[in-house]
């Protein structure tokens, strides 16, 4: 008996034993995940001018999702991303060339004053204008003329230096693609009459 209740408990002992295990494992798997191609980042960040002027920051809000290596991110900071950990922190200066772009002169247009609405006609009013491959192009009012207003397609952040506080909250494997939807079924054929008896 003494040895049967011995070998209960060793067995209890085994089972809570691999339970740690495993979460350790999982925990341990979590925590190897890096920032690297194909992987879904979830960021808390704050961006400031060099001055440390505050700019904007998700803090206290959702983090900032994201696919690496999708260009869903200025280049001088998905560069810097790539290989932190969970938790990592990282305090990142981003040049305007590897940011939004130096600011390009011909970018600067004027426009008849007629096709700005009313309540955009105002020096540093940000429209949204959309580019013959479909993407939104902020466009910022920096003069306004009697006939016309002079409008910059640059971004508001173009030919700026951006101060970055990152901080990684978790990595995931990528969201698997939307399944395509099923096609419909061919409608059944009618069946054929059969053919009529033969006369002998």
């Amino acid at each position: 008996m003494p040895r049967k209740y011995f070998s209960f408990l060793s067995l209890l002992a085994l089972c809570a034993l691999s339970g740690t295990v495993l979460s350790a494992t999982a925990d341990k798997a979590k925590d190897e995940r890096v920032v690297k191609d194909g992987m879904l980042v979830s960021l808390e960040y704050t961006l400031k001018s060099p001055d440390g002027k505050l700019v904007e920051t998700n803090k206290g809000k959702e983090p900032l999702k994201y696919i690496q290596g999708q260009k869903m991110m200025i280049p001088g900071l998905e560069k810097e991303l790539t290989g932190m950990k969970v938790g990592a922190e990282k305090h990142i200066t981003v040049k305007p060339e590897d940011g939004y772009g130096k600011i390009n002169p011909q970018a600067v247009q004027e426009v008849p004053r007629e096709k700005i609405p009313e309540n955009a006609l105002k020096v540093g009013a940000v429209l949204a204008a959309k580019s013959p491959e479909g993407r939104v192009v902020p466009m910022t009012v920096r003069e306004i003329k009697e006939k016309t207003v002079v409008m910059d397609l640059n971004h508001p952040m173009a030919g700026k230096t951006l101060v970055f506080d990152v901080k990684v909250v978790d990595i995931q494997p990528p969201p698997p693609p939307p399944a395509a939807p099923a096609k419909p079924s061919a409608p059944a054929q009618p069946a054929k009459p059969a053919d009529p008896a033969q006369k002998k």
